[in-house]
């Protein structure tokens, strides 16, 4: 009995081991390296909510695009590590960091130019393909993932944007993010993960909309002509 029981705890011991540590240790390092690019990305972008943030609009979005260079590097430092045909085995060591970088590509864009950031588009900036053939790509729920989470950091922006006495950016971010939901509406999401952070959306365009509401009330909306 004792030797069949120690023998169990070895085999659960290496089960947990092979869930745990799955991939060779230079993957892991390498998605280490594009996740430490990543944020500094992300403190740079958070200048926008600051005091004057809005007037840092142009300087925050050149600075993130230099480093997105960075991690076109680290991406391609990354895909020539993994197997061919092995992408998704290795998939979950690097998702959340793809998700992130989606959503930070989208942001800038947004900023440039108030336009709904496309796949391809995301993943020229990020350093990746689109279809899977080709190698190294965005997944279709990593881009989706990316674009739910620009919904949060926008309606953020529109309470900070009235801070600020911008009073016009609300109304347009209700706009983008109206249109936003109506198209994930059209999805049949399969994802759980996609389906629960599309309910976020939902109290994320309410959110907005209150902050338009309440411009209005106060006679603060801006005109259609301006």
């Amino acid at each position: 009995m004792s030797i069949a029981y120690n023998m169990t705890e070895c085999n659960c011991e290496s089960n947990l081991k092979t869930e745990y540590f799955v991939g060779p240790k230079d993957i892991r390092f390498a998605v280490r390296d594009i996740e430490q690019t990543t944020r500094e990305i992300q403190k740079v972008l958070q200048a926008i909510h600051q005091p004057q943030g809005l007037n840092k609009i142009p300087l925050a979005c050149e600075n993130s695009r230099k480093l997105f260079k960075d991690v076109q590097d680290q991406i391609k430092i990354l895909s020539d590590k993994i197997p061919a045909n092995q992408y998704y085995k290795y998939h979950d060591h690097w998702k959340f960091a793809i998700q992130r970088l989606a959503f930070l590509a989208a942001l800038v864009i947004f900023l440039e130019t108030e336009q709904l950031i496309d796949r391809q588009t995301a993943a020229d900036i990020i350093g990746v393909k689109v279809a899977k053939e080709d190698g190294f790509h965005v997944d279709l729920d990593d881009y989706l993932m990316g674009l739910l989470q620009l919904a949060s950091e926008l309606s953020r922006l529109a309470v900070n944007a009235v801070i600020a006495g911008d009073y016009a950016r609300p109304l347009q971010i209700s706009s983008f993010l109206g249109e936003l939901e109506s198209g994930f509406r059209l999805l049949n999401l399969k994802n759980d993960a996609l389906r629960k952070r599309f309910d976020a959306l939902k109290y994320d365009v309410k959110k907005v909309e209150e902050v338009v509401y309440d411009l209005s009330i106060r006679g603060l909306k801006p005109s259609t002509e301006t």
